[in-house]
Order: C-alpha cells, then sequence, then structure tokens
C-alpha cells in the first residue's frame, strides 16, 4: 500500500535525479520488485540520502507517482493553452489525455504487472486523483465564459459537477478501452468529445 510521501521533499538536482531513477526502475521491474538500494545504486546516491528525503519506500514511490501526475497536468496545460472556448478546450483535452494515459509506461506497467498496486487509486480510492482533475477542469471551464455563442455564467457547483462527469468518463475509457466508440488515436477522441460530450458541456452551462 502506498502512503503519502513527507510534506516537503527537496527540490534539487539530487531529488530529480532519485526520482528519475526511481521511474526507471519502476518502468523495468515494477515498484514491488524495485528496493531502495536499487535506487540508490542507479542514482549514484546512499540509501540514507533517499531516506531523509522522501521517508521510506513507500514515500518515494508516492513521490514519483505525484511528479507524473504534475507532469501530465504540465503537458495539458501547454496543449491547451491557445484553445478559449470550453468546447475546444473539452474536445483537445481529451484528444490529448486519454492517447498520453494509454501510452503511458509506468502507468501500463503497473495495470498490466502490479494492478493491485495502482487499481485502488483509480477505482475504490480514486478520489484525490479525481479531485484533482475536476479542480483543473472546473477551473478551465469558469476561465472560459462562453459557450455555445452565447454567455454562460458558470458558478463553482456548476464546473465541478460537469468537471466531475468528464474525469469519471475518461477514467472509465483509460481503464475499459474495449468500446463501441472508436477512440484509437487523438482524432477519434477529438470527434467523440465535440459530438458526445459538447452537448452535455452546452446543457450544463447556467442560462
Amino acid at each position: 500500500m502506498l502512503h503519502p510521501a513527507p510534506a516537503v521533499v527537496i527540490a534539487d538536482d539530487t531529488t530529480d535525479r532519485i526520482l528519475d531513477s526511481a521511474l526507471a526502475q519502476y518502468e523495468t521491474w515494477g515498484v514491488r520488485r524495485t528496493t531502495v538500494e536499487d535506487v540508490a545504486r542507479r542514482a549514484g546516491v546512499s540509501r540514507v540520502t533517499i531516506y531523509r528525503r522522501f521517508g521510506n519506500r513507500e514515500g518515494l514511490a508516492q513521490a514519483v507517482l505525484l511528479r507524473e501526475e504534475n507532469r501530465f497536468f504540465g503537458e495539458l496545460g501547454r496543449a491547451l493553452e491557445r484553445y478559449r472556448s470550453p468546447v475546444s478546450m473539452l474536445a483537445e483535452g481529451f484528444a490529448f489525455t486519454l492517447p498520453y494515459l494509454r501510452r503511458h509506461s509506468l502507468l501500463n506497467r503497473l495495470i498490466a504487472s502490479e494492478p493491485d498496486v495502482i487499481l485502488p487509486y483509480l477505482t475504490t480510492r480514486a478520489g484525490p486523483a479525481l479531485a484533482t482533475a475536476r479542480r483543473y477542469i472546473a477551473a478551465g471551464l469558469r476561465q472560459s465564459p462562453r459557450i455555445a455563442g452565447r454567455r454562460a455564467r458558470w458558478n463553482l457547483a456548476e464546473a465541478e459537477v460537469l468537471a466531475e462527469v468528464f474525469s469519471r468518463m475518461l477514467l472509465s475509457f483509460l481503464l475499459t478501452p474495449e468500446t463501441v466508440a472508436n477512440l484509437e488515436t487523438g482524432d477519434d477522441a477529438r470527434r467523440f468529445a465535440r459530438r458526445y460530450l459538447a452537448p452535455i458541456l452546452s446543457a450544463g452551462a447556467a442560462r
């Protein structure tokens, strides 16, 4: 079971090297078969250095996952920065996110070989992941007030409900990719979002 990483992790080249090394080990061997010694050897640091910065083996794994989450949202933000309308942001966000997560090396490694490590955080214990996605999407909706050629007065509750619907739908498509809708590529996901998700967005906008 993964536990929260220490509240403060020193941000420097050594920490980045440790996290890079841990990520590479996890992608190759999985979380269970990776030891602190393995990561220390690969990063060229002592085990004590890792323990001081991350607390324990679980804290290190949690820090890697947190950094991957932050990296994803950073890349998503850059992919969406030139779009202004909620429909375009939704379509492009869906087109970026689904292929990105489906080809994410660590995520796919854990789902395939250690599902009991990662799946609880995507299903029964997905609250924190959904909350992060919900806040991100809701903020995007509220910063883009025009939809369907009219003014939409989003309030926080409306934006968060829609954001949760889209987050849960995306998670479902990720975990069970077999679907009657063809969502193999980013273009497929973009068309799907514009045809099926944009009407939900329009209906949810406050009059």
